[in-house]
């Protein structure tokens, strides 16, 4: 099985203990349950390997995906003598190993934006400093770095001069220029190409990297070597694709600007060229599952550049479970060990009739006995398939019951994930006048809102300003207390503008609700105050770089665009704003790397909330590994902790738990319990209410590398395709002869399940395992 990739000893520990029995792939890989232990494993191995090579060249990742790496090395080094230090080493092979120590370690920088200024804090030169160089405590002048201030350029001149708009053409170096400003920067290409090929050779002459640890992305890049890149290929300057800008755009303050960013990046080529390189990929999550299959398991291919790795004894993938849920041996082993449901009987039937392209009750006895999944099932029968089909029909039934006198608690991490994961849903919910629905976004959600953005909106609020048509400023109250009062008003006067297409008027209403903003969170107290802080605020936004950390207020502000974009989405369906609650957690501060929840900080607000509405449904989004934006997860432990703690003051025996997906994961129909139907009018709404009322996202400067445009358009798409899914085993004739209209009228689906409190807990419980002593 592994006999040609012999393991380290902290590899073997927690290949034991990850309870793996077949790996078949082209390179080995690890398996652990979560995204917090996936950085236990890279940093053990780590440091296992530090231990023996004190002076080596080591070149590890930057953005989110090392969080756990960074911190769990800082944690075992400040603790390798004490008793949780030694608990961990002796559990995963670090036992006999000395103290790693780190300050003579020869750092590579993996890759960086070109061009970016070294002295901004989204610039990977300083994520290095920080969390490495710094944070390591590794000498800087052992260190080889991208830095894009010292790369010289033609006549010495700054990038700045020389890429005035930081777009960097690289047909200059295929055809003439055509001024001479592009004879400048032609020249100057020509010189960072051979600031790259010394790069390149300082790593060579060190023996090549020793010790790599990269992430995957969506597209399966390494480094910034996208789909398609050289297998043989060096350090270079070099485009991107959109795949790969998509994940960018969070770094760089969105797409407008990472799609027009250049990279230097090393070379396939300059990974593996060290025979004896330990090379690991981590990935974490069900997203990355199809990308990590196709990675591992064909042969060595410039389509999927990580398969590079095939060429090392030493090359390896750490995934959590979910990322390597879609490999074949995850597959084998889901099937073939531990107690057979009607989950994977289910999921066996619906693959099966995938695979063969058949509706359900097309398959024959026959199919199901030469189908190595289906063959398992218990009990094999004619009647299997029609068992199979009766409980998808059976979640379709509950997806359509009426739900009457509750008590709704709708929830999401970030504002549009509600509308995203289950409007439809909540609309049936709404048209039934006994029940009662609160909303709650449980994070300010103020990264998503770009500084030309706020800029823009400000620049209309002084034109209203200017023109007297801001009325309320006028009010002798205003300042002191009237600033608080009639928010449902500017929601309906917003949303009359969108259906009378008055978009000045439309705009109006939002600088309405931008100055009661501005006043609450400034503290301003007359008008002439007011215009100030607005020129104070396009003028520090204007002197920021795109991307930059802003200061707490500012933050505020764009945190309550952003409420107030959720309230007008709900005011839809004729929810009032004091039903919208806007609870802006504190580990959420706009760090690259986020504190966990606090129980006091975090916990509270929701436990007081759950109080105060007393629901008896509550909607959350269920990431069971951490694996979309670390958001969804820390939320979800908050949310956990909250209801267990509320378990303790009430019956909560009815109690339901809704957990739902969207657009970053999703369910399939045999894990979910309940499937709700679509209509096209409900994807009209989601889709109407999104472009309408999400003015900040609509021009999705922060797009999913699935799709470059609109959440709402990536969410219609996901329902759509849900229900071809389900289609092949139901069959067409079922949908449009079925005897209730909401059935006929479907072409979408929406997976969620639905959970008692003891349920969802043993979920949650098990996440809040994962960092348990740590920190």
């Amino acid at each position: 099985m592994l006999a040609n990739y012999p393991l380290s000893k902290t590899e073997e520990a927690f290949f034991k203990d990850s309870e793996t029995e077949t790996i078949s792939t082209k390179i080995p890989y690890l398996t652990v349950d979560n995204f917090p232990k996936l950085g236990l494993l890279t940093a053990c191995r780590f440091l296992e390997w530090v231990s023996t090579n004190p002076e080596g060249v080591i070149s590890l990742p930057t953005g989110k995906t090392p969080e756990y790496f960074i911190k769990w090395t800082q944690f075992l080094l400040e603790n390798w003598d004490k008793k949780k230090g030694l608990e961990i080493r002796e559990k995963y092979g670090l036992k006999e190993c000395k103290k790693p120590v780190l300050k003579d370690l020869q750092f590579v920088q993996i890759d960086e934006f070109y061009p970016i200024s070294s002295q901004q804090k989204n610039s990977f030169f300083h994520y290095v400093n920080k969390f490495y160089i710094e944070g390591f405590g590794l000498d800087p002048k052992k260190a080889l770095l991208i830095n894009s201030d010292e790369i010289p350029l033609a006549e010495g001149k700054s990038y700045r001069e020389v890429f005035p708009d930081s777009k960097v053409d690289l047909s200059l170096r295929f055809r003439e220029y055509t001024s001479p400003l592009e004879k400048l920067q032609q020249e100057s290409i020509y010189l960072i190409d051979q600031w790259c090929g010394n790069y390149e050779a300082q790593i060579r002459e060190k023996g090549g990297i020793g010790f790599f640890v990269g992430g995957i992305g969506p597209d399966g890049h390494i480094a910034f070597n996208t789909r398609g890149s050289d297998i043989f290929s060096t350090t270079r300057l070099t485009e991107t694709n959109f795949e790969t800008q998509a994940v960018a755009a969070g770094d760089l303050g969105g797409i407008e600007i990472s799609a027009n960013r250049l990279v230097i990046t090393i070379g396939l080529d300059t990974i593996v060229h060290n025979p004896e390189a330990v090379a690991i990929i981590i990935a974490a999550g069900e997203a990355k599952a199809p990308i990590v299959k196709e990675s591992l398991e064909r042969s060595l291919t410039n389509v999927y550049p990580a398969t590079v790795l095939q060429k090392l004894k030493n090359g390896r993938f750490y995934l959590t479970k979910g990322a390597a849920s879609k490999l074949t041996d995850s597959t084998n082993q889901y099937y073939f060990t531990g107690k057979w449901n009607d989950t994977k009987t289910e999921r066996a039937v619906l693959d099966l009739c995938k695979k063969l392209q058949k509706y359900g009750h097309r398959i024959t006895l026959e199919d199901l006995k030469n189908d190595k999944y289906t063959s398992q099932i218990p009990d094999l029968n004619e009647n299997t398939v029609k068992e199979v089909i009766k409980s998808i029909s059976g979640k379709i039934d509950k997806g359509m019951q009426e739900e009457k006198n509750e008590v709704f608690l709708h929830t999401g991490p970030h504002h549009d994930d509600i509308s995203l994961g289950i409007l439809p849903q909540i609309t049936k919910q709404l048209h039934e006048n006994s029940n009662q629905a609160h909303f709650a976004v449980l994070t300010s959600g103020f990264t998503a809102v770009t500084n030309s953005f706020v800029i823009d909106t400000l620049k209309s609020t002084k034109k209203f300003l200017d023109e007297g048509r801001i009325q309320m400023v006028k009010f002798d109250d205003f300042y002191e207390s009237g600033y608080k009062l009639k928010m449902d008003k500017d929601v309906y006067h917003y949303l009359t503008n969108v259906a009378s297409e008055n978009s000045e008027e439309r705009l109006r209403g939002l600088c309405h609700r931008v100055v009661r903003a501005i006043v609450f969170t400034f503290g301003i107290k007359n008008t002439m105050q007011l215009r100030e802080q607005i020129n104070e605020i396009i003028t520090v936004l204007n002197n920021s770089y795109d991307g930059e950390k802003n200061p707490k207020n500012i933050q505020t502000l764009k945190g309550m665009i952003r409420e107030f974009e959720e309230e007008l989405v709900w005011a839809h369906f004729g929810v009032q704003v004091k039903n919208v609650h806007h609870l802006r957690l504190g580990f959420y501060t706009g760090d690259i790397f986020t504190e966990q929840p606090d129980k006091k900080r975090d916990v509270e607000p929701i436990l007081n909330m759950l109080r105060e509405i007393k629901p008896t449904k509550l909607s959350l989004t269920l990431d069971p590994e951490g694996s979309g934006p670390d958001t969804h997860y820390k939320v979800l432990q908050a949310t956990a902790e909250a209801v267990r703690q509320w378990s303790l003051e009430e019956d909560l025996s009815n109690f339901k738990i809704i957990g739902y997906r969207n657009v970053w994961f999703k369910f399939d129909a045999a894990e979910s319990n309940v499937i709700v139907p679509v209509s096209l009018g409900d994807m009209s709404v989601m889709e109407d209410s999104f472009a309408n009322c999400y003015l900040s996202q609509v021009n999705a400067s922060f797009p999913s590398y699935a799709h470059n445009g609109k959440f709402s358009t990536l969410a219609r798409r996901t329902w759509v395709n849900q229900l071809s899914d389900v289609q092949l085993l139901l069959g067409k004739n079922y949908f449009y002869q079925h005897q209730t209209a909401k059935v006929r009228s479907s072409h979408g689906l929406i997976f969620f399940r639905e959970m008692g409190v003891e349920e969802f807990l043993v979920e949650a419980r098990e996440l809040e395992k994962s960092t348990e002593g740590m920190l």
